[in-house]
C-alpha cells in the first residue's frame, strides 16, 4: 500500500505531522530502506581483541539496547552516550523523505521528541529479544501512547489510546550506534487514527 501525500500549506501543525514519522518507530514509517553494509576494514582493536574483551563486548550491545529503549521513552539524556555524531536513519517517511535529513544526537532527539508531542505518555516495551549479529542489532518492540491530535487526515479524537509495533535494527561502530533502521506497523496505526 502506498500513500499519496497532500499538498499543505506549511502550519506548524502540519510541520508537525510532517516530522512525527519517526521511523524509530516511528509511528509513520511504511518500510525500512536498505543500505549498503558498512565495508570499512575492522580496526586493529576489534582485530585482536583478546577473549576477555570479547566476553565485555557482549554485555555492550545489551547496554546500549537498554538506552535505546530509555532514550524512545523519552530519557533524552541517553542520547549523547550511544549516538555517533554521523548517526543516520533509514526510514520511508509519508512525505516521501527518506529520513536522511537525520542526523546525529540532535537530529534524532528533535525527531523522537516530535513523536512523542503526537502521543502522550508513549511508552516503548521490548516485544522479542534483542537479536545481535556482530555490529548490528535488531529489536522488536510495541509502543502505546494517547494521540494529542493534529495528523492530517486523521478522524480519531485526541484521547484515543493507540498500540503498535515495529523493528528497529541499529548499526553499531566504536560503542555507539551509527545507523538505524525501522519498519513499524503504520497500516494499524492509521487504522487506529481513522486516517484511511
Amino acid at each position: 500500500m502506498t500513500a499519496t501525500p497532500t499538498t499543505h500549506t506549511a502550519t506548524p501543525r502540519h510541520y508537525r505531522a510532517r516530522l512525527l514519522v519517526p521511523a524509530a518507530i516511528a509511528a509513520l514509517a511504511f518500510t525500512a530502506t536498505t543500505a549498503a553494509a558498512d565495508t570499512s576494514p575492522a580496526t586493529a582493536a576489534e582485530r585482536t581483541a583478546t577473549a576477555h574483551d570479547r566476553r565485555g563486548a557482549e554485555h555492550k550491545p545489551k547496554a546500549m539496547l537498554d538506552a535505546w529503549l530509555r532514550l524512545w521513552n523519552g530519557d533524552f539524556a541517553q542520547a549523547p552516550g550511544i549516538i555517533s555524531p554521523g548517526f543516520r536513519v533509514h526510514a520511508a517517511l509519508l512525505d516521501g523523505g527518506d529520513g536522511s535529513s537525520i542526523r546525529g544526537v540532535d537530529g534524532l532527539v528533535a525527531w523522537i521528541g516530535q513523536t512523542r508531542a503526537a502521543f502522550r505518555d508513549l511508552r516503548f516495551t521490548i516485544e522479542v529479544p534483542p537479536l545481535v549479529d556482530g555490529r548490528y542489532a535488531s529489536v522488536r518492540w510495541t509502543a502505546t501512547g494517547t494521540y494529542t491530535g493534529g495528523f492530517p487526515g486523521a478522524k480519531a479524537q485526541p484521547g484515543t489510546v493507540v498500540t503498535f509495533t515495529g523493528t528497529d535494527t541499529l548499526r553499531m561502530r566504536d560503542g555507539e550506534f551509527a545507523e538505524y533502521w525501522v519498519n513499524t506497523d503504520t497500516l494499524s496505526l492509521l487504522t487506529q487514527l481513522q486516517a484511511l
